[in-house]
């Protein structure tokens, strides 16, 4: 895919690749013109609903002043902790809810920056062969422990890749739970769970806006949005954005494009349809990493991209849902959603490096090329009922989930091949030919019934329960075989709230984690089991100040058994034996400290261990596993020091992790810093510079022994905002 607005080619030579870039900066210098341009417009020339701010959803920039951001509200309601409507005060779990808008004044044009510095706890550990969005949470990595949703609907990744959605622009909200989320989502999710919520039709105002983005690197994108009511009984809402980069180390063009669109039909007074479709295409770069030299990165191949000329890696999703709510009596509400879900990954790359100190260059092994068909269909449906027994409030959610998801795996294993490159100036060579054949071809049948209860004894005491029965069904072709895995999964917690604005919690849970990927399951895990996991959480969530700040703090211990390991005897042979565990604290505190001056500041310290875990290479037990750090936090400040100006900065910490199961390698701990002005010098404008990585810290988010996969360096880009 290309970007839409300018996009680089696919091949660039050194003698024209200049002329090109100014190119793109003059059209950039233009397109920021017309949109000035229609900024200066007087007010009689633009929509004067946006002066009215009961009309309109006013976004802060259409305000004269500035916003600094909402950080947490425990008023927020959120679907990421239950099924019945809940506020995040009202539920006993670990649930946030990230605004769009918080995202935006933090300049994060991506969903990954977007969850791990404003969610609680959180790390990325993700790299373009797994979608880029392999996270940690409460000591447990990867898709397989921490489940990712749009609107409400699981992902299945195939093969650990999962990249959709990607773009910032098109997201109302991200709701984060952390710890396990079985009783919600079927298998997994040990970790948490991340629903990102798309933007949808408005019934009651209107929302038109628009953004383009010029940076270094040749960074550069555009996104419109639009939504509103049609007329009494239909809205609509459209997204879309294109962005574009010439990337910040060598071959490594970025480019994407995202729509999403929605029409809401009040059919009947008691029934509402919304038909929405959002599409995705990404190509997030084709960088796997840098070689390290004595286990560090030698800064002379800090831009050095050591993978071939022809690489590729890219990801085309689309997602078709049709939501239906009809509430046939004051009492009762039913929601059904119906989904068709289709991915297409492609990628061609050598992704191992290994630096020789012998001989003082790198070999690169492992020439990958593979093809992910994947389609998704099924629908969710529940009935929300709320009676008054003996006078109590109780509100009860009980539904089914089925699936269906057809995946097909195409690739040239055993992925043969091997070159040899100069170390500090690569040259990079081409892929060169290969064979494809269908390594997995599976058929997932998957069926739950659940069942969501919370009961008001009075206005101190709640009790909120959950229970959910999983079944799944693999079919694959080659070899052929067929297997079903049962779980349930359950939770019960009750909250106690002394004040209206305070809330003390307890919860016990249990959950079931898959195994492998369950998509792409093997013949010699067709025996196996689900793993099982539970978990003890205490916690207490309140507002100060005077509603002007909010709080929240927490205590967990999660166990999981079953895990896969090599057999001792046999490496041939894979057991499920042994545990793992993991126990911490979580906190996270957001305050006005004056009008003009906001603070939020999150944490989380916990104790990852493998509690007894032998595989074929030693005795693990008392490690701590790969990727899980026992220390994350975020802090971001706002202060608006004069009248239409603001000035943000955030702080985003990760500790040391270990990259394998023994313990005897590791990647340091990094902070890195993010900075932002801006400017509102208009009702409906605002311009944003966005400074990101400003110490420009070299810092690496995943890799293992021979290779790190670094992240960007300093980069800046210009954000223009119009409402109309």
């Amino acid at each position: 895919m290309r970007d839409h607005i300018h996009s680089p080619s696919a091949r660039r030579d050194a003698q024209d690749s200049l002329s090109r870039h100014a190119i793109r900066r003059s059209r950039g210098t233009a397109l920021l013109s017309v949109l000035l341009a229609v900024a200066a417009l007087p007010a009689s020339a633009q929509q004067a609903a946006t002066r009215n701010a009961g009309e309109v959803m006013l976004d802060p920039i259409t305000v004269k002043g500035l916003s600094l951001g909402s950080g947490l509200d425990l008023r927020a309601h959120s679907n990421a902790g239950s099924r019945l409507g809940l506020s995040v005060l009202q539920t006993p779990a670990s649930v946030q809810v990230i605004e769009a808008e918080t995202i935006r004044q933090r300049g994060q044009r991506d969903v990954n920056q977007a969850i791990v510095q404003n969610g609680t706890g959180i790390s990325f550990h993700g790299s373009p062969g797994n979608g880029g969005t392999s996270f940690s949470m409460r000591g447990f990595n990867g898709h397989g422990s921490v489940t990712r949703l749009y609107d409400g609907t699981r992902l299945y990744p195939a093969s650990g890749t999962i990249s959709f959605p990607f773009d910032s622009w098109n997201v109302e909200r991200i709701e984060v739970l952390n710890g396990p989320a079985s009783v919600l989502y079927g298998e997994g999710a040990v970790g948490g769970a991340i629903n990102i919520v798309p933007k949808r039709p408005l019934t009651d105002r209107s929302r038109n806006e628009i953004r383009a983005t010029l940076g270094t690197d040749g960074q550069r994108g555009l996104a419109l949005g639009s939504a509103g009511p049609i007329n009494e009984v239909l809205a609509y809402s459209i997204d879309v954005s294109g962005t574009a980069s010439d990337g910040w180390l060598d071959r490594n063009d970025t480019s994407s494009r995202s729509l999403s669109a929605a029409l809401r039909w009040q059919a009947t007074e008691d029934l509402a349809l919304t038909l929405s479709h959002d599409r995705g295409d990404n190509r997030p770069g084709t960088y796997f990493g840098t070689p390290l030299v004595d286990g560090r990165i030698d800064e002379r191949v800090r831009r050095r991209n050591f993978n071939v000329e022809d690489a590729l890696v890219r990801y085309k999703d689309s997602y078709t849902q049709l939501r239906a709510e009809w509430t046939p009596a004051d009492n009762v509400t039913i929601r059904s959603n119906s989904y068709y879900l289709a991915s297409d990954r492609n990628w061609r790359n050598v992704e191992d490096y290994l630096y020789r100190p012998d001989t003082g260059d790198v070999l690169r092994q492992f020439y990958i090329a593979i093809n992910h068909d994947l389609e998704q269909v099924g629908n969710r449906t529940d009935a929300t009922i709320s009676t008054t027994p003996g006078g109590m409030e109780n509100t009860t959610t009980i539904g089914f989930d089925v699936n269906r998801i057809t995946f097909r795996n195409t690739n040239n294993s055993p992925y043969p091949g091997e070159s040899v490159v100069d170390f500090p100036n690569p040259r990079p060579g081409l892929f060169g030919p290969h064979q494809m054949a269908t390594t997995a071809d599976t058929t997932t049948d998957q069926y739950a019934l659940f069942l969501d209860n919370r009961l008001k004894i009075n206005e101190q005491w709640s009790v909120v329960g959950g229970l959910r029965h999983d079944n799944l069904r693999v079919t694959r072709v080659e070899p052929a075989f067929t297997r079903s895995f049962d779980s349930v999964s359950w939770r019960l917690g009750a909250v106690y709230s002394p004040l209206p604005d305070v809330a003390i919690y307890a919860q016990y849970s249990r959950a079931a984690e898959p195994i492998g990927n369950v998509l792409s399951l093997s013949q010699s895990q067709a025996d196996l089991k689900l793993a099982k996991a539970r978990q003890q959480e205490i916690g207490v969530k309140f507002a100060f100040l005077d509603g002007r700040g909010d709080a929240t703090l927490s205590a967990y211990r999660i166990v999981k058994n079953d895990l896969l390991a090599r057999d001792p005897d046999d490496p041939a042979i894979t057991r499920q034996i042994g545990q793992q565990s993991s126990k911490g604290i979580e906190a996270a505190v957001g305050f006005d400290v004056a009008p003009n001056l906001r603070i939020d500041v999150n944490g989380a310290l916990l104790s990852p261990r493998y509690d007894d875990y032998v595989q074929s290479g030693g005795d693990y037990s008392g490690n701590r596993p790969p990727n899980a750090p026992r220390r994350v936090a975020n802090i971001w400040g706002s202060w608006a020091f004069a009248e239409d100006w603001t000035v943000r900065a955030g702080a985003h910490y990760v500790g040391e992790v270990f990259t394998n199961d023994a313990n005897t390698t590791s990647r340091p701990s990094y902070t890195v810093v993010n900075a932002g002005l801006q400017w509102v010098p208009r009702d409906n404008m605002s311009l944003d510079l966005n400074i990101y990585n400003l110490t420009d810290r070299l810092y690496a988010t995943s890799g293992g022994s021979n290779q790190w996969l670094l992240a960007p360096p300093r980069s800046a880009a210009l954000d223009l905002r119009i409402a109309f």
